[in-house]
């Protein structure tokens, strides 16, 4: 039987970046702790003293829930160990200790949509402030339009660009993958964006003006920058995240829920929530893209004849 120190990088080498970037950190802590530990020693109620302790032990930060995130993420690093332990029959699923500990209860998130006011502010600060403001408003804007989270940001390449029917392929958590539409005016910019930065075909599309590409460091120095200039955003600590919500948001209010449930990339998931009612209700690319020419004002190749709204988001055209 292994020790936490031998199989932690055996696992760590098997899941994947997504995976190893989120549970890393957790794993060095349990390592700390029970590194010279085989995987059959600790009991449930050892781990949830360690969740306690880490839970005790966190960084606090102005929007620190008491550590309820870091025990859930500490139960979930566990849980990943020992499914990869079941699935190398080092332990049966009846004596994994990690899944009878339950994760603490979710709290509902503070993120919520932006107005379209707050928005503009936002819009201007970037396009205004700032070593790269063409950066900034192009993150924006892909954001806003797309409602993508970072890692499907980051990972955009020039050959991800569909530019005859207005798409994009993301790549984000979970491994989910879908083709986005975006308005002529994004798929534009961001062919510039690539030819101009020097993005080859198959890298990263997001650059610095030197051609190297972007990380989320990019995205940490926007917002501290934003909250700078605009203390409410500060306060409330505004994100990325928050744009994903405003366009999701929208989208729901006046197209509907399974339209807004295809645009945010989520996977149907029948034992979930929302139960199998999502398998027979999924919205069609040609819908989204309906819903994003209703957002932005613009035409779309793939968008249906339809009304538009009259609250559509003002975009910010740097």
């Amino acid at each position: 039987m292994p020790t936490f120190a031998d199989y932690i990088p055996i696992v760590s080498a098997a899941v994947t970046d997504g995976t190893r970037r989120v549970y890393s950190s957790y794993w060095n802590r349990i390592e700390e702790h029970w590194g010279h530990r085989r995987l059959d020693e600790p009991t449930p109620s050892e781990i949830k003293q360690l969740v306690e302790h880490i839970k005790t032990h966190v960084v606090a930060r102005r929007n620190a829930r008491g550590g309820r995130s870091a025990g859930e993420h500490l139960i979930a690093a566990l849980r990943c160990l020992y499914r990869h332990a079941e699935d190398d029959k080092l332990i049966t699923p009846a004596d994994n200790p990690a899944s009878k500990v339950a994760k603490p209860r979710r709290l509902p998130s503070t993120r919520r949509a932006v107005d379209n006011t707050h928005l503009a502010e936002i819009n201007h600060v970037a396009a205004t402030t700032g070593n790269d403001p063409a950066l900034d408003t192009l993150i924006l804007r892909l954001h806003t339009e797309t409602a993508c989270r970072r890692g499907g940001a980051l990972g955009l390449r020039p050959q991800d660009l569909d530019p005859t029917q207005c798409l994009i392929f993301l790549r984000e958590k979970g491994e989910t993958v879908r083709w986005q539409p975006v308005s002529p005016t994004l798929m534009t910019h961001l062919q510039q964006h690539a030819e101009h930065r020097g993005a080859p075909r198959t890298g990263q599309l997001l650059r610095y003006t030197n051609g190297r590409p972007i990380t989320t460091r990019r995205y940490d120095h926007l917002w501290n920058r934003i909250g700078t200039h605009l203390p409410w955003a500060a306060t409330q600590q505004v994100s990325t995240h928050w744009l994903r919500h405003t366009t999701l948001t929208w989208v729901e209010r006046n197209f509907g829920y399974a339209i807004a449930h295809a645009y945010a990339g989520h996977t149907d998931n029948p034992s979930g929530d929302t139960g199998t009612t999502t398998t027979y209700i999924r919205a069609s690319t040609q819908e989204i893209a309906t819903a994003l020419a209703a957002l932005t004002g613009e035409p779309h190749p793939l968008a249906q004849p339809a009304q538009c709204p009259d609250n559509e988001i003002t975009f910010n055209h740097h």
